[in-house]
This record gives C-alpha cells, structure tokens and sequence, in this order.
C-alpha cells in the first residue's frame, strides 16, 4: 500500500479532489465564470499577506505606526508584501464589481439561488468592512482622519449611532482602544465571518450548479455539459495569474504601500478615503449640513436595498438580459453611477491648488517621518520619532513664535521671508534675481534692492561668496574669491558694509551673514543698526526666549542654509 492509499483509507481526500475536480459545469466552460474564482483567489493572497504582516505588528496606538515603518523599512521584502496586501484591497473591491455585474447578467440571482445572492451581498458588505478596519491599522496620518470621518458619521446616525460609535471607538474618545477593537475586527472577527460565509456560498454554488448561459436550451445545456478539469479550472488559474501579475506589477511601479507621517491628534488634515470609498464621499458634498447624514446613511440603504429586493422582483420567464432591461439597467446605473462620482472626486482634487499643496507637504512629512525611524522610534512611539531630529525643538518654536510671519514646511502666513532653505545657495539666487518677490521682503519695509546685474559664472562666483559668509564648509574658495570681486565692481559695497559691526546706507551689514552668531544676534534684535535698524518690523526675542531656544532656532536655520 502506497502512503496515497494509507492516507485517502483514513481521510478520502481523493474522493473530495474528485468530486471538486468533476463537478459538471453545464454548457462548457466560459471565461465569463472566472470572476468568483478570481476573488477566492484574492482573499487566499489577502489572508496569507495578513498573516505576515500581523507576525510583525504591534497593535496600540504607541507602536502601530512604528511597527508598519519597520515592516516597511527593515523586514526583507516587507514593503512588497505590505503592497501586495494593500493592491489585494483594491483588487478585491474591482473583482466584486465585475462578479456582481456577470452575476446580474446571467440571471444566477434568480429562483432557486436567492439566498446564495444575499449570502453573496453581505460578504461584499463584509469586503467593505475588511477595507474600512484595515484603513487605521498603519496608524498614520491618512488613516487615522479618514476613519475618524466614518466613524463621526456612524455617530451622528439617530437612535443608536451614538451607542455604536462608542463600541466601535472603546469609549468617548478616540485612540488606543479603537485601534484594538479596529484590530480584532480586521483580524478575528471579520475573517471569521468571511470564511463562514464563504463555505457557505461555495456549497449552495454547488448543490445548485454554476448558472449557465441564457441562449440554449436545456437540451443544448446538458450536450455541452463537461467537467470543471481541465477546461474551466484552467481558464480559472489563466485569470488567477492575471489578477496577480496586475497586482504585482502595481505593487513595484508605486514600491508598496504609501505610509503617511504618524497620526498626530493636534494636527490638521484634510482626509481623503480609499478610492472605493470616494463615490460616497463626493456624493456627501451635494448634501450640505444636517442632509449630510441623510445621504451618508440613505446612499447605502437604497443601494442595499436594490440588490435586496432584486431577486423577489425579477421572475420572469427569461433570464435573457435584453428582456431583463429594468433590472439589468438598475445594477449597472449602481455601478456606473459609483464610478462617475468616484472620478468627479479625483478630478476635483486634481484641479484643488490647495489640496494639492497640502499633498505636497503631507508627502514631505512622511518622507522626514521615515527617515527619523530608521534612527530608532523612542518608546513613546508614532510622532516621538520628530524627537530624532536636532532642529525639533526649532520647528515647535517656530510654529509658536514664526508662523504668524514666515512660511516654512508650506505652512504660515507670509509676511516675511520664507525660511525653507532660507541661506541655502538656492535661497540666495532666488532673492538675488528677485530681492522684490513675496517670498523675501516683497511684504516689509524692507525694500528698494534691485536684482543683481550680474549673470552666468559671475552671478554664480556672487551667490558663492554670499554664501560663504555664513562659514567654510563646502564653499569653494576660489569661486567665492571671485564672487567678492563682482560684489565690489558691481557696486553693492555702497549700501552693504561687510566688516560685521558698521551699519550700512540703509541695508544690513553682512559680516559674517547667516552665521550661528549673526542668526542669534538677528533673532535677539534685529533693529540693530548692523542689522535692519529703522526698517526693522520683526519682534525682539532677547528676554522672551532664554539660550537654548534661541540656540534652538539658530540649529534650525542653519540646517536650512545647508539644503
């Protein structure tokens, strides 16, 4: 007796291979059956990334974000599968369209397969909930204000809304225990449901067969009648391998997973949801106000409500489509019409300045997240990773003391220079060109300076030596030599004096300009007469701000001059 014998005369295995392997497909094998083996397919890859991924997860609201960070940094591959799970969502969300709409075509709703139809409606239902718990996991800015939007409309819901969103979220507020409970939600309770669910629906597929074409007849049907190896199982493992290579080509043109800067509750951000979830969000912007929450909760009950009530209303003779128009017609305008609000919402942020300002910026905070952790996030966890960078304690200073005054990061009010890059070589030449310009003294009194005459080596030899007076590292001396010759032949020497003491014909000194002591000695007071004397609009800081703040915001701007 072989080990195959042994086994099958214990478990019969071979009796399950055949009778899933010889399941009579009636009228032959169709592409058009590979969509509800496709998504099985998914869900497999979703589960077995999932497991993975959880293997190195830590969920609370201290170490979530820097778990996925090192997941996303560290782990070999970890990126890819992280991607490969966040594709999977997407995939899963398309594939389920298109099962949905081959299901509505063919008629498979119809009598006797109802209740496999409502089985089949609450796992998409179940679908969107592995989406919407899954969304906060990362614990990242994105996911963190996006969920808090869901989950203040579930709260707004009359009667037990309140009392929902309190056992969603752990409590009236919002942190540690609504990513647990998002948690076992994501990972026990809803795979649970879905392999339940899915058990079922594959065994009321079968006692009642796949639901064949509408063009033959039954005659016809049982002729063409063959095997489900090898004809449709090999369309099956064709789309299978399809699905994957898509999701495994989108996974390396975006390298993975976009992870957002840490939640920070402070903070402001303007939350956008998963593309699968934008039909309803734009469709939120035509119901202004109180009607918000009528169009939140109504969108989806007459959605629901169609696909419920579609297999009691269609009982026609014929499953033929064409004769099936209204009820065809009602799911397809289901679709089409979340596809049309959905675009409508992408388009509208692609033509939103200040979004699309605000993306720039949140990109720009992730990238600086990402690179702190690779430093080690402190214990304290998610945003404690800033505490890596030795200009944070300037940042904080200057959103409390700056931002009234200076752009810096795309944030603040411009009333004066901006400070990204500010004495960089950029900077220089920027202002050099345009000294006018809003973004230097274009909005102060400090004015007058016309843009620089020079050009090409000389203009570059100039923004060397001005440069360089803010110290020798880097600077190429020979250049900046050359730099101090066009700065006295041009004339400039008339208004500027250089000498670091003496006050200028109504411009600053620039005696060692940008450097550690001349920073400390502008934040100080900088309607010293060296410095901006009369024209002078910024705020004394000397005796508001003790040493280590101001040294503080010197480390800032100086990190700056060297972008």
């Amino acid at each position: 007796m072989t080990f195959g014998d042994w086994l099958d005369e214990r478990v019969g295995h071979r009796t399950l291979i055949r009778a899933a392997l010889e399941e009579p497909v009636r009228g032959g094998a169709r592409w058009s059956y590979v969509f509800g083996s496709a998504l099985a397919f998914v869900l497999t890859v979703q589960a077995v990334t999932g497991i993975l991924l959880a293997s190195f997860y830590a969920p609370s609201s201290t170490t979530a974000w820097a778990s996925v960070a090192y997941v996303q940094q560290e782990v070999t591959l970890g990126w890819f599968i992280r991607g490969l799970h966040a594709t999977g969502a997407s995939a899963m969300i398309l594939l389920t369209a298109l099962h949905l709409l081959q299901v509505t075509l063919w008629g498979a709703y119809r009598r006797p397969r109802e209740v496999n139809w409502y089985v089949g409606v609450v796992m998409m239902l179940v679908l969107f909930g592995f989406a919407l718990t899954g969304y906060l996991l990362p614990w990242d800015q994105k996911g963190y204000w996006a969920t808090q939007v869901a989950t203040s409309l579930v709260g707004a819901m009359p009667g037990f809304g309140p009392w929902l969103k309190r056992l969603v979220q752990g409590g009236p507020e919002y942190g540690n225990l609504t990513l647990t409970h998002f948690y076992a939600l994501h990972t026990m309770a809803l795979p649970a449901l879905m392999l339940l669910l899915t058990v079922v629906h594959v065994a009321l597929m079968r006692r009642h067969g796949i639901t064949p074409g509408w063009s033959q007849s039954d005659a016809e049907l049982d002729q063409k009648t063959v095997p489900f190896w090898p004809e449709q199982l090999t369309r099956d493992f064709v789309a299978m391998s399809v699905v994957l290579g898509l999701m495994v080509y989108a996974v390396l043109r975006a390298h993975g997973a976009g992870l957002e800067a840490p939640a920070d509750p402070s903070s402001s951000y303007d939350a956008r949801p998963e593309w699968y979830f934008l039909p309803l969000y734009q469709l939120l912007k035509y119901f202004p106000g109180s009607y918000e929450l009528v169009a939140a909760v109504g969108a989806p009950l007459v959605a629901g409500g169609l696909l419920f009530l579609l297999p009691l209303a269609d009982r026609g003779p014929s499953r033929n489509p064409l004769r099936r128009k209204r009820f065809v017609g009602a799911v397809v305008l289901l679709l089409l019409g979340a596809a049309a609000l959905g675009g409508l919402a992408e388009r509208a942020d692609r033509g939103n300045a200040g979004f699309q300002k605000f993306r720039v910026r949140a990109d720009r905070d992730a990238a600086r997240a990402l690179a702190l952790a690779m430093e080690g996030v402190p214990p304290a966890g998610g945003t404690a990773v800033y505490d890596n960078d030795p200009t944070e304690q300037g940042r904080k200073l200057y959103a409390e003391r700056c931002a009234g005054c200076h752009v810096y990061g795309g944030a603040g009010e411009r009333k004066a220079p901006d400070l990204d890059g500010w004495s960089s070589r950029g900077w220089i030449a920027a202002f050099l060109r345009d000294p006018a310009n809003e973004r230097f003294y274009g909005e102060t009194k400090v004015k007058g300076m016309k843009p620089v005459k020079a050009i090409g080596a000389d203009f570059d030899a100039l923004v060397e030596w001005v440069y360089s007076l803010g110290g020798p590292d880097g600077v190429d001396a020979a250049k900046a030599q050359r730099g101090k010759q066009v700065f006295d032949d041009g004339g400039c020497d008339n208004c500027h004096e250089v000498d670091g003491a003496t006050a200028g014909d109504g411009a600053p000194n620039l005696g060692q300009r940008a450097s550690a002591a001349w920073i400390k000695r502008l934040l100080e007071d900088a309607s010293q007469p060296a410095l901006f004397g009369a024209k002078n609009e910024m705020p004394k800081f000397r005796g508001k701000l003790g040493d280590p703040q101001l040294d503080a915001l010197v480390q800032l701007l100086r990190a700056e001059r060297g972008k």
